[in-house]
């Protein structure tokens, strides 16, 4: 839970305030002083008349009512300072600092239970244990620095590390990303970044709140309940950006071993991601990176892609701009025409104004300026990107003084690239003083910007049937009474469920029965084995079979096969083999697979992922194979969205020609 005692306290204590700033408990004091608190701050220290010149409780007991209690001291007297805080001081708000808890030890688990249990009787919010604090305009509730400027339209920053906090808002400061609030909910035993996100949602006010988060993620405890607040928040108006650490065995260790985090199969992650809208970033740099271009103006799509115009000094990074753009998916087209030729009439001699515009190294201010109000003027140019920095000649704060006022007049976005933070560091610091953001690097700017629009808009909350039938499908569900791999003739009961189109075939031990279907039918045929898994790893499968001479010679073969159970004929089709596949994740649902299939899947790992259910639109629209080949792929996942004993499927292949697409083998693995 997440109270005004937590957000707005009249009051606090800190719990093992001191003099030594160069410790949690005196820098949690010096940050509230310096960020200036305007309630009343209260000091616990028993070796200390006075923390900073506040004058000090020697005993938790001597206190009068307080509303928040920061508690900086070792885990093992945390439970008793919360029980005697929250009974008998009336504190509703708990921030727990210090480490030793489920990140540690059993005994440290047991400690962490009992601050809960305490902090659920009484009513009480709690962020942590094992976090640096909680940082908004209302108080500065944190250990750590930098503290960056806060602003009422920065962005929500929700970190489930503290260490990874601290080195996400250092570069996000070198970036003048302004906050409106950082919460580092460390193990998150009350409340994990899917809670905060839950009070953002339903006490979001488009007008007063931040409209982009960037969350730090090593555990997702309830991908349902992120998936919808998520969700919910795009749909008004915000963006998020996030980084899910821990999803490689090995990134899974290293979380556990840090906060105790569960790790998610990266596949899982990042089709939730893709259903919430949730922009995905992988390290530091592009999360900050990603959300300074959130704080922009939005950038309005067109078909074809987004066009940039990049006005620059220096012609190489230009060119590495244009590949990084252009390699995402973004043009940077050729400038040609009257405009075009005016502009080049106003430059030095020997400007190029091709795109990238480059003013030349001897480029001034005024150059400058009149670069950009010719973008403007352009009406197929979306965006102006400006590269600009120093050799250290002369200093450029008149160069930055007109970006600062052609950022402020034009209509269309600027994204500034001022690569010289050594350099012409004062000119940088004072641009970005005056609230704007640098992108130091261009290729990790371009780099970012792809993944911004390459991220879909969220899916819709409602589940469609598509037609699926559901009692039918409970009904053979419940009628499997053991876990494992199902039959041939189950399996094709399921997908009809669904109405995935199959093909004909016919499984028995009488070879008479083979025959006259593959008869009826028609030739050419396929036979496979029935029983063993991998059929094609024991000489299981024959294709292309023309005869009842050569099917009966196959029959007699493949009942020899070991495990061998029965032989399935099926109607040979050809076309382009594609796949489907779905995997269980634990807490997440079914995690649906597709792309092309047979050896492909594995040669090619050309995969797409979604978490089910899906919706229609999920692939493209052209052409009726893929068309048809969607609709199976969602009808598919709303099967299994009420088949939660379904823990894997596989379809490989279905065949898709020009007409149709028709699914030849597949298996189901059910866990009763």
């Amino acid at each position: 839970m997440i109270n005004k005692q937590l957000l707005q306290p009249e009051s606090i204590v800190v719990i093992g305030g001191s003099n030594n700033v160069h410790k949690p408990g005196g820098a949690v004091v010096r940050n509230l002083l310096s960020g200036g608190y305007e309630g009343t701050l209260r000091i616990v220290n028993p070796k200390e008349d006075e923390v900073q010149g506040i004058k000090a409780f020697h005993d938790a007991k001597e206190l009068p009512p307080t509303d928040l209690a920061i508690l900086v001291v070792a885990a093992k007297y945390c439970p008793d300072y919360v029980e005697l805080l929250a009974k008998e001081k009336g504190v509703r708000a708990f921030i727990i600092i210090s480490a030793g808890f489920s990140e540690e030890t059993h005994e440290g688990a047991l400690l962490e239970q009992r601050i809960l249990d305490v902090c659920n009787e009484y009513g009480c919010a709690l962020i942590g244990p094992n976090c640096i604090g909680l940082l908004t305009r209302w108080h500065h509730s944190v250990f750590t620095r930098p503290i960056p400027h806060l602003n009422p339209k920065g962005v929500d920053f929700i970190s489930g590390s503290g260490a990874t906090a601290v080195f996400i808002l250092e570069s996000a400061v070198s970036k003048g990303l302004q906050f409106n609030s950082v919460w580092s909910i460390g193990n998150g035993k009350q409340n994990g970044i899917e809670t905060v996100l839950e009070y953002m949602d339903r006490n979001f006010d488009a007008e007063r709140d931040s409209l982009v988060k960037l969350l730090y993620i090593e555990n997702i405890a309830d991908p349902d309940k992120l998936l919808y607040h998520a969700t919910s928040l795009i749909k008004k108006g915000c963006r998020i950006a996030a980084i899910k650490a821990g999803s490689s065995q090995a990134g899974s260790r290293a979380a556990s071993s840090h906060t105790g985090a569960i790790a998610s199969s990266d596949s899982a992650v990042e089709a939730l991601f893709r259903k919430a809208g949730i922009v995905r970033c992988f390290s530091r740099e592009e999360l900050t990176t990603v959300g300074c271009i959130l704080c922009l103006p939005p950038l309005s799509q067109r078909e074809g892609g987004l066009n940039f115009a990049i006005v620059t000094h220096a012609g190489g990074p230009g060119v590495m701009l244009t590949d990084a753009l252009s390699k995402g998916g973004m043009n940077v087209p050729p400038l040609s025409g009257p405009i075009a030729e005016e502009l080049k009439e106003k430059l030095l001699p020997g400007s190029s104004v091709a795109n990238p515009i480059d003013i030349l190294a001897t480029g001034t201010a005024e150059h400058l300026g009149i670069a950009i109000d010719y973008c403007e003027r352009m009406d197929d140019i979306d965006a102006i990107m400006v590269i600009f920095g120093t050799p250290g000649l002369v200093k450029i704060f008149e160069v930055y003084d007109v970006l600062h006022k052609k950022i402020q007049e034009c209509k269309k976005p600027i994204f500034p690239i001022l690569p010289s933070v050594s350099t012409a560091g004062p000119e940088v610091q004072e641009f970005l003083k005056r609230g704007h953001v640098n992108f130091c690097d261009e290729v990790t700017l371009a780099t970012a910007l792809t993944q911004i629009m390459k991220t879909p808009k969220p899916a819709p909350f409602e589940v469609e049937l598509y037609g699926t039938d559901i009692p039918r499908l409970h009904k053979i569900i419940n009628g499997i009474q053991e876990s494992g791999y199902v039959s041939p003739e189950l399996v094709r009961e399921i997908l009809s469920c669904a109405g995935i189109p199959l093909v004909p075939e016919f499984v028995s031990t009488s070879k008479e029965e083979l025959v006259e279907f593959a008869e009826k039918c028609g030739y050419p045929v396929v036979a496979k084995v029935v029983g063993p898994v991998h059929k094609s790893d024991v000489g299981g499968v024959a294709l292309n079979i023309r005869s009842k001479e050569v099917l009966s010679a196959e029959f007699d073969r493949m009942m020899q096969i070991p495990d061998a159970t029965a032989v399935m004929v099926q109607k040979m089709i050809k076309g382009t083999e594609l796949f489907i596949g779905a995997k269980y994740e634990p807490r997440f649902g079914h995690v649906v697979l597709c792309g092309l299939g047979g050896i492909f899947v594995e040669v090619l790992k050309d995969v797409s992922s979604g978490l089910a259910p899906l919706t229609k639109g999920t692939r493209g629209q052209r052409g009726i194979n893929e068309r048809k080949y969607a609709e199976i792929i969602v009808r598919l996942s709303t099967l299994l969205r009420f088949a939660t004993e379904i823990k894997e499927m596989d379809i490989n292949p279905l065949l898709a020609d020009e007409n149709d697409v028709i699914a030849v083998d597949a298996r189901i693995l059910i866990e009763k």
